[in-house]
């Protein structure tokens, strides 16, 4: 990311802060958890809150990588799909992107192609989305308080520490360097340009060095399909029951998804 984008985006972050913080509350408060603890498996959070609010979410693994999630909502239930062939970082990222969607988009009506590179930036509403995001996956308090650790325990190298604390809040290095900035925790001084100059190789390198987790730059490439069809065919034996639909539609609609599914997956 170039140090312009970068400036541009704590540009956005201070304007939004307040309402950024606001929303995060109300979701919390909506999905019955502490704003101040971390959140330790965001899709278990998200599903319920997501499902009361008519959205399916969904986690498939896509062919194209530069995809992150897609979102629809119509006239009835609406459904979230996060790519899982991205690094599990990126997934967790594009779940609590989605949050802001969701739960704060204006829209009534969405479809949203959400892109996993840089272009994830350009527009104020996905800056916003992003900052959400921050936000939701590393509280304020929480966030002080190890960053705080981890300097002290990398003994002073901020790279590190910015490293760790991507490995302990599973989520995207720039992401947790944004977050740094947002709360002025780096030094006026600091160097940008380096700490900018980390792209997924060094990242993992870094982790390595520090025996950290790097499995969380590799994709999960969970499918849940088979969760999809059987929701299909719910549903289906209910609407047949009631003359709504003939088992023949219902094979043939099972027989779409199939198809789409592969599309999906590049099959």
């Amino acid at each position: 990311m170039r140090i312009d984008r970068l400036r541009r985006i704590i540009e956005i972050s201070k304007k939004h802060r307040e309402d950024t913080n606001s929303m995060a509350r109300r979701f919390c408060s909506f999905a019955e958890i502490d704003q101040d603890n971390d959140v330790l498996n965001i899709m278990q959070i998200v599903r319920s809150s997501f499902l009361k609010k008519g959205y399916w979410v969904f986690e498939m693994p896509f062919a194209d990588d530069e995809i992150g999630a897609l979102c629809y909502k119509g006239d009835g239930l609406g459904y979230v799909v996060i790519n899982t062939s991205l690094p599990k970082v990126n997934a967790n990222f594009a779940i609590a992107h989605e949050v802001f969607h969701v739960f704060f988009q204006n829209n009534t009506s969405l479809y949203n192609v959400e892109f996993a590179d840089d272009h994830y930036y350009e527009h104020e509403e996905e800056y916003e989305a992003n900052l959400f995001a921050g936000v939701l996956l590393m509280p304020e308090f929480s966030f002080r308080k190890m960053f705080a650790k981890f300097y002290a325990d990398s003994d002073k190298n901020v790279q590190n520490t910015i490293i760790m604390l991507m490995a302990y809040y599973e989520v995207p290095y720039m992401s947790a360097l944004i977050r740094c900035i947002e709360l002025d925790l780096l030094s006026k001084d600091i160097d940008l340009a380096r700490l900018l100059d980390v792209d997924r190789e060094k990242a993992r390198d870094i982790l390595n060095e520090l025996w950290l987790d790097e499995c969380i730059l590799d994709a999960t490439n969970k499918d849940d399909y088979p969760h999809v069809e059987a929701i299909v065919r719910r549903f289906g034996k209910q609407y047949i029951e009631k003359n709504y639909l003939s088992e023949k539609e219902l094979e043939d609609v099972i027989s779409n998804i199939k198809i789409l599914h592969s599309k999906l997956k590049g099959e």
